[in-house]
This record gives C-alpha cells, sequence and structure tokens, in this order.
C-alpha cells in the first residue's frame, strides 16, 4: 500500500503545475484522497480533497478559484492542477488516503517540493 506524488518543480509566479498521486496496492477511488502542504518554517495544512466516488470536491480558501482536484480511475490516480501560483504556495506537497475528507489519514505519500520563486 503507496502513494507516490510527482510533478512537483520550480515555477515563477503565475505559472502552472499539476501533481500526481498514485496509488498501488489498493484502489484510490473507494476512499477520499486528500492534498496538503507544509511550507518552509510551517505546519502541515490542507489544501483540498475528493471523496471516494468523486462525488464531492473540497478546497481551502487558499486553493479555491485557483486549484482543481481530479481522478483518473484508468491510471489509479488523484491530481491536483495548479494555477496563478503564489510564492506563498511554496511548499512541500503530500498526498493522502483516508476513508472520508476530514478524517484521520492512512495512508500518506513521500512528498513533492513546489517552489514558486521568479
Amino acid at each position: 500500500v503507496q502513494l507516490v506524488e510527482s510533478g512537483g518543480g520550480l515555477v515563477q509566479p503565475g505559472g502552472s503545475l499539476r501533481l500526481s498521486c498514485s496509488a498501488s496496492g489498493f484502489t484510490l477511488d473507494y476512499y477520499a484522497t486528500g492534498w496538503f502542504r507544509q511550507p518552509p518554517g510551517k505546519e502541515r495544512e490542507g489544501v483540498s480533497c475528493i471523496s471516494g466516488g468523486g462525488g464531492s470536491t473540497f478546497y481551502s480558501d487558499s486553493a479555491k478559484g485557483r486549484f482543481t482536484i481530479s481522478t483518473d480511475n484508468a491510471k489509479n490516480t488523484v491530481y491536483l492542477q495548479m494555477n496563478t501560483l503564489k510564492p506563498e504556495d511554496t511548499a512541500v506537497y503530500y498526498c493522502a488516503s483516508s476513508n472520508r475528507c476530514g478524517s484521520s489519514v492512512n495512508v500518506w505519500g513521500q512528498g513533492t517540493q513546489v517552489t514558486v520563486s521568479s
């Protein structure tokens, strides 16, 4: 049972990145998948979540209108499309699987670094 994130990197302010969260050992769509981030020197915070089956999505205030969470069941992968990135979006981004959005996490990914800088 494993989650692997990819897609992080260095991007200029105003740019876009798409993060991927691929699961192995279990079916991602049976559970909720959340994206979290931990900025330098700060605590980890929730960014977005999609419920099992994709019926509901949730976003933090900072992500609303700029980030979109989605799933590709054929690839057993959840994506986080991030647009109009700001320097304050710089963080390590983690995906996580839980029984439902807001419940305790069952599986964490290892994280991927996103740096927004000119």
